[in-house]
């Protein structure tokens, strides 16, 4: 008896960890590659314990103190893209230069006239190509992480990277791919759309750019599930509120979760500095008085 979302269980007879192996399903691609966990599962609620404490104190009651519940090593499924990117770019290069201009002003009741040095900008149209290779773009493959939660849990060091085999996610508990493959790839050329952009930012010559577009062409696309190792740590705060869900880069120790904000210290604070802006204001004009 197995999830449908998981390929890895253990025996509840003799807790013999089991790696499942079902038939091919349309749309639900093998994993082709994983990463092992380098972290230990003390070493993660060690670094998320430090982590809460170096909340802002701004975080709720109890956030600050709490202690991390039990630690759960995931391999979470990502799609790995890498792609041959060809873009053809517009872009404004300004090049900047001085020059002396006079001015008036008034000194003592007179009106002088001064000179001052101006730094002037010119603009010119640019355009050309950029060809490059694009590696190792993560796309969350999972409906329970985020795209965005992976994104803050990178980098993953890929030169760890190892083909796929049941024996290395054997005892863990394991995701199957639970988004599609296009939509996967739409969202991993979206990425690549953004990097090329800012690449061509840290090409661009002259002083300064403005208006950089570009056309991006990719060629020899490849895209295979990757999983990846994460351990996931609630901690309970306060009773009655829901868990806070953080998360840690199993072989960096990045560590990404959001710690709500009190709005009653938020809003204490706001109201401490206008009175302090006021009190201030009240002295200056006092004294002037």
């Amino acid at each position: 008896m197995l999830e449908p979302s998981l390929r890895t269980t253990r025996c509840p007879y003799c807790a013999a960890p089991s790696v499942v192996e079902r038939p091919p399903r349309p749309g639900v691609p093998e994993p082709a590659f994983a990463l092992g966990f380098a972290l230990t599962h003390a070493a993660a609620r060690e670094k998320v314990s430090r982590w809460l404490r170096s909340r802002s104190r701004f975080t709720r009651n109890g956030i600050r103190s709490a202690e991390p519940g039990d630690v759960h090593g995931l391999y979470v499924p990502a799609f790995l893209y890498s792609a041959l990117a060809k873009s053809s770019f517009q872009a404004t290069i300004g090049e900047h230069y001085q020059e002396r201009e006079s001015y008036t002003t008034t000194e003592n009741g007179k009106t002088v006239t001064r000179t001052r040095t101006v730094t002037r900008t010119e603009w010119r149209p640019l355009q050309g190509e950029l060809e490059g290779y694009v590696a190792d773009v993560l796309v969350t493959a999972s409906n329970g992480l985020r795209n965005e939660e992976l994104e803050a849990l990178e980098p993953f060091d890929f030169r760890a990277l190892a083909r796929y085999t049941p024996a290395l996610v054997s005892g863990w508990v394991a995701e199957e791919p639970s988004l599609t493959r296009d939509a996967c790839l739409e969202g991993a050329r979206q990425e690549v759309g953004e990097l090329m952009l800012n690449r061509l930012g840290a090409l661009m010559p002259g002083d300064t750019h403005r208006d950089v577009s570009h056309d991006t062409r990719l060629d020899w696309e490849s895209l295979d599930v990757c999983l990846l190792p994460v351990w996931v740590l609630p901690v309970r705060y306060a009773e009655g509120e829901e868990p806070l869900r953080v998360l840690v880069n199993g072989q960096t120790g990045e560590v990404h979760g959001k710690a709500p904000l009190s709005t009653w210290k938020v809003l204490a604070a706001v109201l401490v500095g206008i009175l302090l802006v006021l009190g201030v204001v009240l002295y200056v004009g006092g004294g002037v008085g």
